[in-house]
């Protein structure tokens, strides 16, 4: 059956000598994988195995059979054309890091419209503003793609609940027993105020140094992966440290 989607890729690998197999989070069915025939070969358009790098923007045409795991794209053109990515390194490795988050923490064949609304204006936004302005967009990421599927904070930052305690999965008012990915009160309070953030103007607004953005992310990656059935690791998060820190 064709179906007219729009699409993030999440990743791509090369197949034979002008294939790719590329993972697409897809509006219409979740996370889906698709072998593109010829998209590598010297005869094919200019930049057409470009437009399957992670964080791309995707108009698709598709071939979708329920039954099968490999599906097949029969047209493609870029939803959304970036102008700044590829000329910011700092953009570029937060696009690496989000994209390489959704393949690592969404389940597949789940559709999921909400959050790929949510990722797909996160995307154009990241591209349209100023570098020095994106610093806590992959924290922010991290938080809002948790709260859609689900995986909320318990409670609130205050007097009474300091704690950020990862075994209760949330503020708490006893500390937490394991001193592994531990928190003080100016990182709980700091994660608070991102938790509150309603949206990218405020997101401005809220500062933080670069140890405590990245001890902030090694906690809710630590969240996920503790409460999710489908986190692994995150291999571009040494990239991201490195480049935000």
């Amino acid at each position: 059956m064709l179906q007219k989607t729009n699409g993030i890729v999440l990743r791509s690998i090369k197949y034979g000598d002008t294939s790719l197999i590329t993972t697409i989070f897809t509006s219409v069915s979740g996370v889906q994988t698709y072998m593109v025939q010829g998209v590598r070969s010297a005869k094919a358009k200019q930049n057409r195995a470009g437009s399957f790098q992670p964080g791309m923007l995707l108009e698709m045409v598709i071939y979708q059979q329920q039954q099968k795991n490999l599906q097949r794209i029969r047209e493609f053109q870029a939803a959304y054309i970036y102008t700044s990515m590829q000329e910011s390194v700092i953009k570029n490795t937060i696009v690496l890091f989000s994209a390489e988050l959704l393949l690592r923490l969404l389940p597949e064949h789940a559709p999921l419209p909400a959050l790929f609304d949510f990722a797909f204006e996160y995307f154009i936004t990241l591209d349209t503003l100023p570098p020095e302005s994106v610093a806590n967009f992959p924290l922010f990421f991290i938080i809002n793609c948790s709260r859609v599927l689900g995986y909320e904070l318990k409670g609130d930052f205050s007097k009474e609940t300091p704690y950020l305690n990862l075994q209760e999965g949330g503020f708490t008012a006893q500390p937490p027993v394991a001193i592994t990915n531990y928190t003080n009160d100016e990182e709980a309070a700091a994660l608070n105020r991102l938790l509150k953030a309603d949206g990218y103007e405020a997101l401005k607004n809220i500062e933080l140094n670069a140890a405590m953005r990245m001890k902030l992310i090694d906690w809710y990656i630590a969240f996920l992966q503790q409460h999710t059935q489908h986190m692994g690791d995150i291999r571009s998060l040494p990239v991201l440290k490195a480049i935000l820190h």
